[in-house]
């Protein structure tokens, strides 16, 4: 798997000071992130980061597959660095803590029966569980 660094080239985009501090934050960080909380702690590793530009890393890391929005309680949207392969989300009630985990062919037959009742043709899915980590239990 190409590093974040290597993705970016790919694609024609630079390794800019400021998305360097996004993907240090989020490397960093147990628990999904919205993007105030990111820029609150990005912007101690580079003093002329900006909202904007959180916001617009982020939104080009999450089109690059880098980064994952994570769906939150108060209707915010969190991010969480992505891993290989075909992964979701589990997250924690108490503490906010993100782990993926893997999950494509558990689904398969889900898929096929939610086509045949609806008539759909499913082209993507996302599937985020919430419970209570071993810590807060």
């Amino acid at each position: 798997m190409p590093t974040w660094e290597e993705t970016l080239s790919q694609a024609g985009c630079r390794i800019t000071e400021p998305r360097r501090a996004v993907m240090t934050v989020l490397a960093q960080a147990e628990r999904s992130l919205v993007p105030q909380e990111i820029f609150a702690l990005g912007i101690k590793l580079h003093a002329t980061l900006s909202l904007v530009t959180v916001y617009r890393t982020l939104e080009l890391f999450e089109e690059l597959s880098l980064v994952r929005r994570v769906h939150q309680d108060d209707k915010c949207h969190g991010y969480l660095l992505t891993a290989a392969g075909h992964r979701h989300v589990l997250v924690c009630e108490g503490c906010g803590r993100a782990v993926e985990f893997p999950g494509q062919d558990d689904l398969v037959a889900l898929i096929a029966r939610v086509e045949e009742c609806t008539g759909y043709q499913v082209e993507a899915h996302l599937l985020q569980l919430v419970g209570v980590c071993p810590h807060c239990q």
